[in-house]
């Protein structure tokens, strides 16, 4: 990586930021999420109008909210041709029989070959899942948990982007508490949200897209075909204990996932750093494990995504063009806001995102407009994951700017956005700044520059709407209080930016 990319000056102001922090964390009580050699047993155990703030918390509020956080994340290890080690890593971990998941379009690239290489050079036993459906849903995380459970590994590795990682995860979770339904763990309301009852087999993953940074969290998203509403499940116990971050595997990636993985690594950083502070996120929870891996703001995940913020403002639009060292920081700043937002969460834009994505399959102006769009799939109408969030994001940040105008402008600047005249204002534009930037991005990068023009139309809002709703995981870390009304006038508003 270029030494441009890593700039002293901002490795100061981070720390600056860390010890300006003033409130306390009493508890370090969260013990750190286990790992377990192969072996051991399982416990069973146009400026529109600001949306309302939140209230402020009373005493009464705050005796109710949380007051710690958790840092916790997988180990990472970065460098062009780490891939190749993936075969010790897994003889370390005392690995048998290890199943390695990918789809139709890596089992080709020398990424998939160098990974299968070293695994076998290894001694490893191992099978091949090469059925990952790009965008997950349902049916495929079930065919693929039922392949797991079938075959008795002992180890799980991931070869490809946020879809293949999602799915290994799924996989490893379903075929480890083999006796739960698929619904058990699923977020609420669709599925019952029961918690994970303990560890999962060891999973390595080994990205081929810089943008999920689903190699560190604990997050597998999928499409719920029956509710046609997108969805997930969330555990730290699902979080991969290696992420193996080679930026070669990312030199033959296609401009189009370029475009959209980049949008994905964009709205993390931003979503996760003007989310909710997690002292202001309720309920507190009973115990030290009860609390939700997306915990809300934190002074370190704030560290994490401003850092990724200033490398995707010199390194985004480089990458998308094939610039090998842009893709090198890019694939760092993946990982970078995946810690960040694994940890904070994420807001409105990925909430809003899964009825946008949900509903291509069955609109079939929003099939038609994808199927014209470079990123088009020959097996089904997609709207890649990191264009559906990154459309309604201005929108957004229009209304969440006046709420934390502090957040969204410093986010805005290390963007490289001109912030100056926010200095007048109290911040109070912020949050237009940083969507007209959005904006003329989307623009550059030639996606549809609204929901109509990615085939929406008004009449679609109340369905949007109602496909936004059961997402309140994650709209609860907004910063506003999001209500139905909100949500029609932000889908409303997202359909042509002017």
């Amino acid at each position: 990586m270029a030494r441009r990319d890593f700039k002293p000056a901002h490795l100061r102001a981070a720390l600056r930021h860390v010890a300006a922090h003033t409130r306390a964390c009493p508890c370090h009580a969260c013990l750190p999420r286990r790992v377990l050699r192969i072996g051991q047993p399982l416990p069973l155990s146009t400026t529109a109008a600001a949306a309302p703030p939140r209230p402020s918390p009373n005493a009464s509020a705050l005796a109710s909210t949380d007051y710690a956080f958790e840092m916790a994340t997988s180990s990472i290890r970065y460098g062009r041709g780490v891939t190749a080690e993936v075969g010790h890593d897994l003889r370390a971990l005392g690995a048998t029989r290890v199943a390695i998941f990918t789809d139709a379009g890596v089992l080709r690239t020398a990424a998939f070959s160098t990974a299968l290489a070293s695994i076998d050079a290894a001694g490893v036993s191992r099978a091949v899942f090469s059925d990952v459906r790009v965008e997950p849903t349902d049916a495929s995380f079930s065919a693929a948990a039922a392949w797991a459970r079938a075959g008795g590994f002992d180890a799980y590795v991931a070869v490809g982007g946020g879809s293949t990682i999602d799915t290994a995860k799924a996989a490893n979770l379903y075929a480890t508490h083999s006796s739960h339904e698929f619904l058990d763990f699923v977020n609420m309301p669709i599925g019952r949200g029961m918690p994970v009852p303990g560890p999962v087999r060891p999973l390595i993953a080994i990205p081929t897209t810089a943008g999920t940074g689903s190699e560190t969290t604990g997050v597998a998203i999928f499409d719920h075909e029956p509710t046609r509403a997108k969805t997930g499940i969330g555990s730290r116990h699902l979080r991969p204990v290696l992420g193996l971050i080679d930026p070669a595997n990312m030199d033959s990636m296609p401009r189009e996932v370029a475009v959209a993985s980049g949008l994905d690594v964009l709205c993390h950083a931003i979503e996760s750093y003007t989310a909710l502070p997690f002292s202001e996120r309720s309920p507190r929870p009973d115990r030290p494990e009860l609390r939700p891996a997306y915990q809300g703001s934190n002074p370190i995940s704030d560290v994490w995504a401003l850092a990724s913020l200033r490398m995707i403002a010199t390194n985004f639009e480089r990458s998308v063009a094939g610039d090998a060292r842009a893709r090198e920081a890019m694939a760092l700043a993946s990982t970078y806001a995946g810690i960040g937002f694994g940890n904070a969460g994420v807001h409105l834009p990925h909430g809003m995102s899964y009825p946008i994505s949900g509903l291509c399959k069955s609109l079939p102006a929003v099939a038609a407009a994808a199927g014209a769009r470079p990123y088009a799939s020959a097996a089904h109408a997609l709207i890649p994951h990191g264009v559906s969030v990154a459309l309604p994001a201005p929108a957004v940040f229009r209304r969440t700017g006046p709420a934390a105008p502090e957040r969204h402008r410093t986010a805005a600047e290390a963007l490289g956005v001109d912030v100056s005249r926010c200095a007048s204002d109290d911040g109070a534009h912020a949050g237009d700044l940083l969507a007209a930037w959005m904006v003329e991005l989307l623009g550059r990068l030639g996606t549809p520059a609204g929901l109509a023009d990615a085939g929406f139309r008004s009449e679609d809002v109340p369905a949007l709407v109602a496909g936004a709703l059961p997402q309140e995981r994650v709209t609860k870390l907004a910063p506003v209080a999001v209500t139905r009304d909100l949500l029609e006038d932000l889908f409303t508003d997202s359909l042509v930016y002017r």
